[in-house]
């Protein structure tokens, strides 16, 4: 299932919203350091760098403590939407947000707990596959995080879509009883929302460097609210629905990619054949 609205103005002035993008400049120089998404404030993910030939990141910091969630949607969020409009879901989750562009997507998806270091996870496979492992470290990029893979296709012969949810604090902070909870209500044929703010980060590695070269089409939700829901649907094998927020100002992707993301997003699910 994938529904898709219009592209919307959302958000608060940056002073007021709890969330948003953010860029930390070198002291000398003046060149960029790091691109953020802030939580009050503070530095929460690193992601991926401007220049859109270094990898696709997200990776947790140290700040990275706090949820989003909303106490008062959370009744409207335990079965699933299919309207999330109908429930002034949007605009609930609307007040955390920074004020720009952002494109709504409905989707359902069926999560992995992916842990670092491990067969499955994007930084240690596909990624070295085109870029090779860090140069100074001799080791793939560390999200400092285990998240969630629900998806990928392909986007045309060069290029590869990747899906990911990423949970705002670790499942291990996560309450035992809230994921029972969800498992029991999954095993009854409940299909809970969770909520996210998304970016959509297009990485292309400079030509002559990479084992297999094409774009990586990072497509990464943030959770604001789903902790629970998706550690629960990861770990009985059920579908859960994610309303997602494609913030559309501060992703590594311009327009045109981002208005193909409905259309891609609905076809299967491939795996890439990697070119060796």
């Amino acid at each position: 299932m994938i529904r898709s609205g219009a592209p919307r103005s959302l958000g608060l002035p940056a002073p007021e919203a709890r969330l948003g993008f953010d860029t930390e400049w070198k002291k000398t120089g003046g060149g960029p350091r790091r691109r953020l998404l802030m939580v009050d404030d503070e530095p929460a993910f690193e992601l991926s760098f401007y220049c859109g030939t270094c990898p696709f990141l997200f990776r947790r910091l140290e700040t990275a403590r706090e949820k989003l969630s909303l106490e008062g949607v959370q009744e409207r969020l335990t079965g699933a939407l299919d309207d999330p409009d109908d429930g002034g879901v949007i605009d609930a989750f609307a007040a955390l947000l920074p004020e720009g562009e952002y494109l709504p997507l409905l989707l359902s998806v069926e999560p992995r707990l992916v842990v670092p270091g491990t067969e499955a996870d994007y930084f240690s496979s596909e990624q070295v596959m085109t870029w090779g492992v860090d140069q100074f470290w001799g080791l793939p990029e560390y999200p400092h995080t285990p998240y969630y893979r629900t998806f990928e296709t392909a986007v045309d012969t060069d290029a590869h879509l990747y899906e990911f949810v990423v949970p705002m604090v670790p499942p291990t902070w996560n309450e035992r009883e809230r994921v029972g909870e969800y498992v029991a209500l999954m095993g009854q044929g409940t299909v809970p929302m969770a909520v996210a703010v998304s970016t959509l980060d297009v990485c292309e590695p400079a030509s002559g460097m990479p084992i297999d070269h094409y774009r990586h089409w990072g497509l990464t939700h943030f959770l604001l609210d789903g902790h629970h829901k998706l550690e629960a649907a990861a770990t009985v094998g059920r579908p859960v629905r994610i309303l997602s927020l494609l913030t559309l100002g501060d992703s590594l992707a311009g327009a045109e990619e981002c208005a193909r993301l409905p259309a891609l997003r609905a076809r299967p699910r491939s795996v890439r054949a990697s070119r060796t």
